[in-house]
């Protein structure tokens, strides 16, 4: 699968042929993501297995895209901007309550893939996921199964046999944004200020008004409370 960490522009969501309705046997999919490279290493890598009937790279497109072509699964990542994927399912379901959801995203943590399932999507796969292994997710979702990655099924086992406090996880997080949850996940990994801002591609500065700004709001006095605040949140 193309990596999805290339910096990229934002150019229009590439679409179809028009009147394209899918190859007779294969499953319709739209893609959505803000990464148009990360579109393309997946429409070329399932592209013989399934047909990609449109592309979204943010909430707007993504909602169009999939009302329009009525696809039997979407493809979603959950980090999108105009509100995210689970904004993408509520739009959707709430004019069409038949669309079936698969999460795809780099991110594992606990809160995303409860956010989304909660929302409505029928299972959750991380990036890292082969090409053949996500054509088998797709056909299993279309079927009406629900699909996870090994270590993302136990979030989801945790969450409804009560050993993660769901609703306490999404009052919390709602409190920080997203930029700030990226900072916290990153430091409670044990990342340097350094390293996080190599990584998000900001100033360290701006790495400290973050970390700052997340223990205040959290009401945590350091980075080692921090720390054990998202671990035991299973957020790392």
């Amino acid at each position: 699968m193309t990596n999805d960490s290339f910096p990229t522009a934002t150019p229009q969501p590439a679409e179809p042929p028009a009147g394209e309705q899918g190859k007779a046997g294969q499953r319709r999919v739209v893609l959505v993501d803000d990464h148009a490279m990360f579109r393309s290493g997946v429409r070329h890598d399932i592209g013989p297995f399934v047909t990609v009937v449109g592309e979204g790279e943010d909430v707007a497109t993504a909602v169009e895209a999939i009302l329009r072509t009525n696809p039997d699964v979407v493809l979603l990542d959950v980090h999108l901007p105009g509100g995210g994927g689970v904004e993408v399912i509520k739009q959707v379901l709430a004019q069409r309550g038949d669309v079936r959801f698969l999460a795809v995203s780099v991110s594992d943590a606990a809160e995303d893939v409860i956010g989304v399932i909660r929302a409505g999507a029928r299972g959750y796969v991380t990036k890292s996921i082969s090409a053949p292994e996500l054509v088998d997710a797709i056909e299993r979702v279309a079927g009406g199964d629900a699909v996870f990655s090994p270590r993302l099924a136990g979030f989801v086992l945790d969450a409804f046999s009560g050993a993660i406090d769901v609703a306490s996880i999404d009052e919390d997080l709602d409190r920080l944004s997203q930029r700030e949850r990226e900072v916290l996940r990153l430091i409670a990994r044990g990342y340097a200020y350094k390293e996080v801002a190599k990584e998000l591609f900001i100033s360290i500065k701006t790495v400290e008004t973050h970390v700052s700004s997340v223990l205040r709001k959290l009401q945590l006095s350091n980075r080692h409370q921090l720390t054990r605040w998202a671990t035991d949140r299973r957020l790392v």
